[in-house]
């Protein structure tokens, strides 16, 4: 949520914040500044006529019965009055504060214009994308040949864009999370955390998400009204929400894995095979919510946390600074980091990195009080991917695939892989049937083929 106060003071530039994200954006500033406006008559108002109550209700002993009973009067009319102005101020409220919570966050004054993302501008460029081996496939394709992914029958129990993986790819995936997860949490010393994957309207309405983009979020129908989380960025930056943090706290850098629920509205026809594009994802986020003098420091940190790990992974990739149409609704300036897709012989996103100032912070009302002067501020907050497991799981297929069908596993990945160098090929680990035995002598518990002898 913006700050009212620089809206009134410099109304030109939330006119020019909104253009600038889109041009044909209505210019709202006039609209919010009357509406605050009739908000603050209306309290006003409420304010004098319940002075005006209080004063009636004190007694004097020379009073008269009559005095008496014409106070009495006088009170039981502006009792009435009172809910009148107690129900046009709520309204006004809400109307104030309905627009208040639509209006996206301000813009950095070194982010370019543009309306897509052809006005992105690149920064950086990482690697260089090598030719395609003999025979390649695409990672959707790749995944079924060798019988380690299913997108048919996740589509038939849950629909399009869900995916089933098998064997040593879903061990990759699964080692991919994990290392980068490590990577996050004792390199770069973000703490780890494990949060809930359902959460409140509050919550999606602090980080951004409610109301503007309630369309993108699935929610449980029930008494709470839950919502699954878009990305672990809602629960992390939340839990700053509703306290005031002492600077000595500071900065907060937190990460986690979990998975992600996006309902991809607006994406119809978009990226509709392999796993580009899912309703259901893993990601490890990060998270830094700080004092307002560090927050640019953090950006650049957090960005090149996530570049750490596809150079790590030997991936091309570049990175871009958006542009004010291409950004999100809390962000004040975003890097994104896109990764060669050889399949589609371009970069796609597999990271954002955005700075939010005190956006989110003033929603959730998370501050901090300061060691200077012991006032009291709100904080700025930031989120990065660290990444997209997923998105990274289909670069790792497409780049390292060679001619005889393997896919090579990067030496950070190997030692989560238990010092496997490729799968795929040959060496490819296709579903078997699986029949459980009977508890060994020792009491644990194991799987055989089914078939097999056991002892």
């Amino acid at each position: 949520m913006l700050d009212i106060k620089i809206i009134l003071e410099k109304s030109k530039v939330l006119d020019e914040t909104l253009w600038r994200r889109h041009p044909d954006s209505p210019m709202l500033a006039k609209k919010i500044t009357a509406l605050y406006k009739n908000f603050c008559q209306q309290e006003a108002a409420l304010q004098q006529l319940r002075q005006e109550k209080n004063a009636l209700s004190q007694w004097n002993a020379s009073d008269s019965d009559q005095d008496r009973h014409a106070r009495i009067a006088q009170s039981s009319a502006l009792k009435i009055q009172e809910e009148n102005l107690v129900a046009t101020s709520k309204m006004a409220k809400e109307s104030f504060e309905s627009m208040m919570m639509a209006l996206p966050n301000w813009i950095a004054d070194d982010v370019p214009d543009g309306r897509n993302e052809e006005a992105n501008q690149e920064i950086k460029r990482w690697g260089t994308p090598g030719p395609v081996c003999v025979g390649f496939m695409d990672h959707g394709t790749w995944g079924r040949h060798h019988g380690l992914l299913d997108t048919d029958q996740a589509s038939k129990i849950s629909g399009a864009r869900f995916t089933y993986l098998m064997g040593d790819l879903a061990r990759l995936e699964r080692a991919l999370g994990q290392w980068m997860l490590d990577v996050q949490s004792q390199k770069f010393g973000f703490t780890e955390m494990t949060v809930p994957y359902l959460v409140r309207q509050n919550a999606v309405y602090g980080s951004g998400q409610w109301p503007k983009f309630k369309d993108d979020l699935f929610v449980i129908s029930d008494e709470r009204d839950r919502f699954l989380i878009p990305t672990a960025e809602v629960p992390l930056v939340n839990w700053a929400a509703d306290r005031i943090w002492n600077e000595s706290d500071l900065p907060l850098c937190l990460t986690a894995l979990t998975p992600c629920f996006r309902s991809e509205v607006g994406s119809a026809g978009k990226d509709t095979t392999g796993m580009l594009r899912q309703h259901q994802f893993n990601k490890v986020e990060l998270v830094a919510v700080c004092t307002p003098e560090t927050a640019d420091q953090w950006h650049k940190q957090m960005l090149k946390q996530a570049e750490y790990i596809l150079e790590a992974l030997e991936l091309p990739y570049r990175t871009v600074v958006l542009c004010a149409g291409d950004m999100g609704a809390s962000a004040e300036k975003t890097y994104d980091i896109e990764v060669w897709v050889p399949s589609q012989n371009r970069y796609r996103e597999i990271a954002s990195c955005s700075k939010c100032g005190d956006y989110q912070a003033r929603r959730m009302q998370a501050r901090y009080r300061r060691h200077s002067d012991g006032k009291i501020g709100f904080l700025h907050t930031l989120n990065g991917s660290g990444l997209a497991v997923g998105r990274t799981l289909l670069a790792l297929i497409e780049n390292f695939q060679c001619a005889d069908g393997t896919v090579k596993i990067p030496g950070v990945l190997q030692p989560y892989m238990g010092g496997k160098t490729s799968i795929g090929g040959q060496s490819g680990q296709k579903t078997t049937n699986l029949a459980w035995i009977e508890p060994r002598e020792s009491g644990s518990v194991g799987l055989a083929s089914a078939g097999e002898s056991t002892p």
